[in-house]
């Protein structure tokens, strides 16, 4: 039962972690609908996290590849510095806008299960219905070269509110970048090279509870069915939002959790 148990979750994983509609909420609802008793959720979503972090890797190695050789070139060769600074102040940009999610995943790294209920949990989806539904009209006119400092710095605060349950990180930040008013591609690219240092800052904080949890040789099948299901669906998930959202087709997410909302509510009367 553990191993379908986490197959179901990690296949829940991958789904919702590119969609604008919140992993972690999701699995918190799975397991009260069918009162599933976990060891330690957070440990579960450290490693299904990793299984959809290398699928999101794969999808946009070259892109990173490119930043990388851009940004230490900038640094350590001065005649390519006119070639890449445009690329080396994208990696900067992406820094920035770590930062504010760093400090408030740090602060509350300890007390992030205590945020979770289940109507904060309808709330926040509403708010991130709210949030996609304003935004379903707007194009924007930046492409990577445009984005500012003062895109990066929002799209940072605006990603930190993303620690709360329900509110989705891809979301949040899909939202945020079209209100500064970056192209869709432009947009959805931000939003998943800015998934790379949050995730690996995340499984960094947690690796060493994951370590040091008791279950964790038990539940060492089951954990690693689950990465590998996050990380299978999430390719392909991915690939369904990315002509979503290139087509402006965001806003009909805001539908999902406005029902997923109501269904919270009737549900858990």
């Amino acid at each position: 039962m553990n191993i379908i148990t986490y197959l179901i979750l990690g296949i829940i994983q991958g789904i919702t972690e590119p969609l604008p509609i919140s992993s972690s909420g999701h699995i918190f609802l799975f397991k009260n609908i069918f009162n599933t008793t976990m060891f330690n959720s957070l440990n579960f979503e450290i490693i299904s996290n990793f299984g959809s972090f290398i699928a999101i890797f794969i999808i946009f190695w070259k892109d990173i590849k490119e930043l990388l050789i851009a940004f230490f070139s900038y640094i350590f060769k001065k005649e390519t510095r006119k070639k890449t600074i445009n690329k080396f102040k994208y990696c900067i940009f992406i820094i920035i806008s770590t930062v504010p999610v760093g400090i408030t995943g740090f602060i509350f790294k300890d007390t992030i299960e205590s945020f979770y209920s289940l109507n904060g949990l309808a709330i926040a989806f509403l708010i991130t219905a709210l949030a996609l539904f304003i935004v379903r009209n707007i194009k924007g006119e930046k492409d990577d070269d445009d984005i500012t400092l003062k895109d990066a710095i929002l799209i940072g605060l605006l990603q930190g509110v993303a620690i709360i349950p329900g509110i989705s990180r891809s979301g949040t930040v899909l939202v945020a970048c079209l209100l500064c008013g970056l192209k869709r591609n432009t947009a959805l690219k931000y939003t998943f090279i800015l998934y790379f240092p949050v995730s690996i800052g995340t499984m960094i904080l947690g690796i060493s509870d994951l370590v040091s949890t008791l279950e964790l040789e038990s539940m060492l099948i089951p954990y690693l069915v689950g990465m590998v299901a996050a990380g299978i669906v999430t390719y392909f998930s991915y690939r369904w939002l990315s002509k979503w959202v290139k087509n402006g087709k965001l806003w009909k997410f805001s539908i999902y959790c406005i029902i997923l909302a109501i269904f919270i509510f009737i549900y858990f009367r």
